[in-house]
């Protein structure tokens, strides 16, 4: 199947576990770059008005509540809170296999996922590829999203994710401004 261009209309965000306590489980990514992938993906649903989904494990369960960062972006947006707590090889393993049995087409922001370690999301992540998964990060759904400048509606809000969620964007933008005054 040929993957259709996203756009809000016929997609949705879906972040499954991103706990404060996977933060001392998994090794796959360095812990604040993966905070700030995850944030710059809840904010992009924002900017672009995509629908999204949030799930977790209780509060009071091993893994804790979701990244303050997330929460603080995301406000008292309704958690969906199931049983059990995985990370990249459990839950979004089997959350995107559901998906592709039930005819969607499923994204997976590698870099907004993480495992146990590097080689443990390698092989989830190749798992998912292998049937029929498309790997994209954060900023390239941003950008797909945002599509060209000339969408004046959203792209103060694209420019302000990459600049707080981009580091060589953040810093390119940044030297722009300078030499602009």
């Amino acid at each position: 199947m040929q993957p259709s261009a996203l756009t809000p209309e016929n997609s949705a965000v879906v972040m499954i576990d991103h706990a404060v306590g996977f933060g001392n489980v998994f090794r796959s990514h360095d812990l604040s770059l993966h905070v700030n992938n995850t944030v710059g993906l809840a904010k992009t649903a924002g900017v672009f008005g995509i629908p999204l989904v949030l799930t977790n494990g209780a509060d009071t369960g091993p893994y804790g509540p979701l990244f303050s960062e997330l929460r603080a972006e995301t406000g008292d947006w309704r958690v969906i809170v199931r049983e059990g707590n995985f990370i990249n090889e459990g839950c979004v393993l089997g959350s995107a296999l559901a998906g592709l049995e039930r005819g969607y087409e499923v994204y997976l922001a590698v870099d907004a996922t993480a495992g146990e370690t590097l080689e443990v999301h390698q092989v989830a992540v190749q798992r998912m590829i292998q049937a029929g998964v498309v790997p994209v990060t954060w900023l390239s759904l941003a950008s797909q999203y945002q599509g060209s400048c000339t969408n004046h509606e959203t792209v103060q809000g694209f420019l302000s994710l990459m600049t707080q969620h981009s580091a060589a964007f953040g810093m390119l933008f940044q030297g722009q401004a300078v030499r602009a005054r």
